[in-house]
């Protein structure tokens, strides 16, 4: 095998190749510049306005221009995506300089269509002053295979796609991998979770060898040592361990509170505003988060749905709009995520197993008593929303419904305080005895709730981080509680099903339908909004208002900064609402009969 050369033409060892490299080891401060990148790409680069390389990329960048395998380890939001994408622009540009027939150079595997989707516009990001050098495909779409075998017939230089795509498509012979040099595997530990294990094999069968692998990951997981001896040669370890300045970071807080009163408390932190800022709030489920939503809009507080059962589009478009400033809060089901177990010590750490998720029917393989099943609605196989998806200024992450493992918790955390900034972390988790105490507004991964916060104590304190009390004034809150349960008692089964059909049915239409006139006309896109009412089985619009009576002494300045009070649908100023002789104008009846006046017609 042939010895690869540094940056200054000096031949590496292997001993060197496969040495690990420390985050927290010196390293030059280097710049875009100085790593040697076709000018195209650093123009792009200062369009971006990346002043100087996150760690990540300082480390990965040179190595991945020196044609090494990389295996890197490094938390969300610190710049992997662009580690790559440089890199593997900057080996097609070369490529083509030799040889400019059309051929596929890179083959980019991610677990979700969200992150590819985010990783295809990163391309084109990349790309935009050599846009007629690059050609890149993303395959997670909705296409039919006729459409897709369209797309790969022009041999496109990068393909985007989850593992499942990339094989069908390869098995059908639309995609040719014989002239792959580049493979890249982001979020590598989730491939094999996700149930690409099939998939992955059936690939590294079709991918010729000498192939340059590069594989991101948030974790080094028993996922991520299966897949290297599959795809790797000699690879560099990096794992890296971003430092934060002072004062930036997480700031994690929990709250200890029976099932109804998290929404008592969600309730009176979003109505008063005692939370500012964008922020996201993971439920356990999807009828958890129609529950919500509803819940939500009987206050006037807009929110809207993320889930594995919306279209692709509604999906990305959400996200989109979030990261515009459109929506201040998401309420994403990460229902994904509850079923997988990445941590490696989740079992291991106080030598106790860690207790089965009870599934939907209430017990855990038990087909004694089997219940009637309602039929669920197709979900997307390729979905996930708390790995990858880079959510933008996100103040705040607020666990609902505690995660059922520690590394689900950091990855969903993670959403937040990215790129240097300040986040904070709110949980709510119920108590042993607190369990089933309310069953409408109950969730079986509640009962291990306190088990797993003792696990997320334990990882945070390893990393430095406090988890606190969040501290309530009872008293206060109490004063919210009857106005909660009315709210809470409109959110009826039936009213939860119905309102995800009817958002089922209007994201689908959206979503198809209107594809295509979209396309044609993209600003109509911003009027197409994911926060509109879905309506309860009773309207309540009193409880949109927050009346004097219920603050404390201090008043409305003691909760929050901001003036809150009812915000009228119509001005009270106008035609309607003019006194006349009798005071102001009675509304007239809605019974068109009885309204009726006729004359009668005079000779």
């Amino acid at each position: 095998m042939k010895r690869k050369l540094d940056q200054n033409d000096r031949p590496t060892s292997v001993a060197d190749a496969e040495k690990p490299v420390n985050g927290a080891e010196a390293s030059e401060e280097l710049s875009f510049p100085d790593f040697g990148l076709d000018p195209r790409l650093l123009q792009a680069v200062a369009k971006e306005s990346f002043e100087k390389p996150t760690l990540v990329q300082r480390k990965a960048i040179p190595l991945a221009l020196d044609g090494r395998d990389v295996l890197c380890k490094a938390k969300t939001g610190s710049g992997k995506t662009a580690a790559y994408v440089l890199p593997l622009l900057q080996s097609i540009l070369k490529k083509k300089k030799t040889s400019p027939a059309p051929s596929t150079s890179a083959l980019v595997l991610v677990p979700t269509r969200e992150l590819a989707d985010q990783v295809f516009k990163a391309i084109e990001r990349f790309s935009a002053f050599c846009a007629k050098d690059i050609q890149s495909v993303k395959l997670t779409d909705k296409l039919s295979a006729a459409v897709q075998r369209s797309l790969l017939s022009s041999s496109p230089d990068i393909v985007i796609s989850t593992p499942a795509r990339a094989w069908n498509n390869v098995n059908s012979s639309a995609l040719s991998l014989e002239n792959l040099t580049f493979l890249v595997l982001d979020e590598a530990d989730l491939m094999l979770s996700y149930g690409y294990s099939e998939d992955m094999d059936n690939l590294s069968k079709s991918i010729p060898k000498g192939v340059q692998t590069i594989m991101m990951s948030a974790t080094l997981s028993a996922e991520v040592d299966a897949l290297k001896p599959i795809f790797y040669r000699e690879p560099t370890l990096l794992d890296l361990e971003e430092p934060e300045a002072d004062g930036e970071g997480i700031t994690h807080y929990v709250v200890k509170c029976g099932e109804d009163e998290k929404f008592l408390l969600a309730y009176v932190i979003f109505k008063l505003q005692l939370i500012k800022g964008k922020c996201i709030i993971f439920v356990a489920d999807i009828d958890r988060s129609y529950r919500l939503k509803l819940f939500f809009e009987q206050f006037g507080i807009r929110s809207c749905i993320l889930n594995s059962e919306l279209p692709v589009n509604s999906r990305i478009h959400v996200v989109e709009e979030f990261n515009r400033n459109v929506y201040d809060i998401i309420i994403a089901s990460d229902e994904k995520s509850e079923m997988l177990n990445v941590d490696e010590d989740e079992d291991g750490e106080d030598g106790a197993k860690k207790p089965p998720v009870e599934d939907a029917a209430g017990k855990d393989g038990d087909d004694k008593h089997p219940k009637k099943k309602r039929k669920m609605a197709k979900r997307d196989s390729e979905y996930g929303v708390s790995r990858g998806i880079d959510f933008k200024n996100v103040a705040t992450v607020i666990n609902f419904d505690l995660p059922t493992t520690a590394s689900s918790y950091t990855h969903r955390v993670g959403r937040t305080a990215r790129a240097g900034k300040n986040g904070m972390a709110l949980s709510f988790v119920v108590p042993e005895n607190l369990y089933r105490k309310h069953i409408p507004t109950t969730v079986k991964t509640a009962e291990h709730d306190e088990r797993t916060l003792a696990r997320i104590i334990r990882k945070q304190k390893k990393l430095g981080k406090e988890v606190k009390d969040y501290s309530f004034n009872k008293e206060q809150v109490e004063a919210f509680r009857y106005r909660m349960n009315d709210a809470l008692r409109a959110v009826t089964k039936v009213a939860v099903r119905e309102a995800r059909t009817r958002e089922l049915r209007q994201e689908l239409l959206k979503s198809e339908k209107l594809k295509r006139y979209f396309e044609e006309n993209p600003s109509e896109l911003n009027h197409v909004r994911h926060d509109g009412e879905l309506r309860t089985a009773r309207s309540q619009p009193h409880l949109k208002h927050v009346p004097d009576y219920l603050l404390p002494k201090e008043g409305k300045k003691g909760l929050t900064s901001e003036d809150i009070g009812f915000v009228p649908m119509r001005k009270r100023d106008g035609p309607r609402h003019k006194k006349g002789k009798r005071g102001f104008k009675a509304r007239r009846s809605g019974d068109p009969l009885k309204t009726f006046k006729a004359r009668r017609k005079t000779k």
